[in-house]
Parts: structure tokens; C-alpha cells; sequence
């Protein structure tokens, strides 16, 4: 039996919450991410979608160690709410997810430890809202072998219960399979007869 875990937790699909104090509000997003782009690419979003908000604050967490991460303040006093978001993810265990939380100033300040409940309290209520799933990590591979080891092939990925992402049959075979890290050893040692990329 491997030591290792392989399994992680995130969440299915995006969910929202939201906090409210002295006239600020507090407009938490949480959304299931897998690069670094995707969750530039909704921080953009917001940013156009609520450009009248004062501040689109964000923390995300990558893959199975949720490394890489990144937070940021975005003019908040430093640490007032990017790294509250982020310890929500933290606490929860949370990875390949992005948090932003959008915030509509009230004409009170809330000062630090204010702003830090506020942060912390919307993103609980967003992740509260989601549902979540485990994840498995894993690496994608192409295998590429002849047609007459076909049978070889698929007789090793049904064993691993590997399906293949994508194929292409001709004198020479290829397809596209993700493998959980936990096999990925396995899969290589089964597989020696194939070229795998």
C-alpha cells in the first residue's frame, strides 16, 4: 500500500457569499480553478464586472500541496484581507479554488481587526455555499504503441482503471490517458513496451 496520498479537497462549482457591517458589503466568490491563468483570467472578470466596487480582494490555492498560492489586499491595509481569504482555505484545506471578494465601501471605516472579520467572515460563508469533493491528483501522459499491442494496452489501463482522454488508431497507436500519482510508477513499469510521453 502507498503512503502517499494522492487525494485533495476543492470544491464542484462556484458558489457565493456575503457580509454586511456599518454599510459596507462584503460580496464573496468562490470558483473551482486548476492554473494560475484561469484565476487571473475571473479576477479580470470581476474587476470589469463590478468596477464600481472599491477593492476585489483574492487568495487561490493550486493542486495537491496548494502550491502555488497568491493573495493580495488590493489597497486594503496590508493583510486585511487577502491573507484572511487565504487562511479560510487554509483552515478548510481547499485547493484548486480562488476566492475574490468584492467590497462596496459604506462610508465607515471598519479599521483592521473590522476588515479582517469581514474578509474572513464572507469567505466562510461562500465556502459554506459550496459543495465540497475530493480531488484526485494526477499527471497527464500520450502513449504511443503499435496497433498490434492494442489489446496489451488496454487490457493494462482497464486493470488501473484508466480511461483514455483521447485516441487515435492507426499503424501507429496513440492516446492520451491522466494517471493519479499513486500509479503513476505502476503505469510506467506495466506500460515499458510503450513510448510514453
Amino acid at each position: 500500500m502507498n503512503s502517499i496520498s494522492d487525494t485533495y479537497r476543492s470544491i464542484a462549482a462556484p458558489a457565493k457569499g456575503i457580509y454586511k457591517e456599518l454599510g459596507s458589503k462584503f460580496l464573496a466568490f468562490a470558483y473551482p480553478v486548476e492554473t494560475e491563468d484561469a484565476a487571473k483570467k475571473i479576477i479580470a472578470s470581476f474587476r470589469k464586472e463590478y468596477f464600481d466596487a472599491r477593492h476585489h480582494c483574492f487568495a487561490w490555492r493550486l493542486g495537491l500541496t496548494g502550491e502555488p498560492y497568491r493573495f493580495s489586499d488590493d489597497g486594503e491595509p496590508s493583510s486585511t484581507a487577502g491573507r484572511p481569504i487565504h487562511g479560510q482555505l487554509l483552515s478548510q484545506e481547499l485547493s484548486d479554488i480562488l476566492v475574490v471578494v468584492v467590497r462596496y465601501f459604506g462610508g465607515v471605516k471598519l479599521g483592521v481587526p473590522g476588515l479582517i472579520r469581514a474578509y474572513r467572515t464572507a469567505t466562510q460563508d461562500a465556502l459554506a455555499n459550496a459543495e465540497i469533493i475530493e480531488k484526485v491528483a494526477g499527471e497527464h501522459f500520450t502513449i504511443e504503441f503499435e496497433y498490434l499491442q492494442m489489446n496489451d494496452v488496454m487490457k493494462v489501463l482497464k486493470d488501473m482503471g484508466i480511461t483514455p482522454l483521447s485516441q487515435a488508431f492507426d499503424l501507429k497507436c496513440r492516446m492520451e490517458v491522466r494517471v493519479r500519482l499513486t500509479q503513476i510508477e505502476d503505469f510506467r513499469r506495466q506500460l515499458a513496451f510503450c513510448q510514453i510521453i
